[in-house]
């Protein structure tokens, strides 16, 4: 087995360039692509909108989405409600199983309706 060459402080160099660029490079980017959007507004635009308090803040960000909620929640549900439909997150529907026996009859005999096949083998 041979012994590997420690490399030389110049090859060291030669491979850190690399991710010391991209690096670089990856930082300086957006600071520099972000200059223009300081800029001052042009003198005839007139003056800039006002700054919006706390509050509008609020009502516009949070105000606005729980309102379209509700909205939206209502066109959902009230024409159920007005056709007297119940709304119940929780229904006590009975089991449906497609495909089986066609009464509970069938099922506690366990007699096979005429003219089926499938794990049977009788067609």
């Amino acid at each position: 087995m041979t012994p590997h060459p420690t490399p030389s402080p110049s090859g060291r160099r030669a491979r850190l360039a690399r991710p010391a660029a991209v690096l670089t490079g990856a930082l300086l980017v957006p600071v520099l692509a972000a200059g223009p959007a300081s800029a001052a507004v042009p003198e005839g635009w007139g003056d800039p909108l006002p700054p919006i308090d706390d509050l509008e803040a609020i009502l516009i960000f949070i105000g606005i989405p729980v309102l379209l909620f509700v909205l939206i929640a209502a066109a959902v549900y009230v024409p159920a409600v007005v056709r007297g439909e119940r709304i119940n997150p929780n229904p006590q529907a009975d089991s449906e199983w497609f495909g089986g026996p066609r009464s509970d009859h069938e099922l506690e005999s366990g007699a096979a309706p005429e003219g089926t096949g499938g794990a049977s083998a009788r067609w």
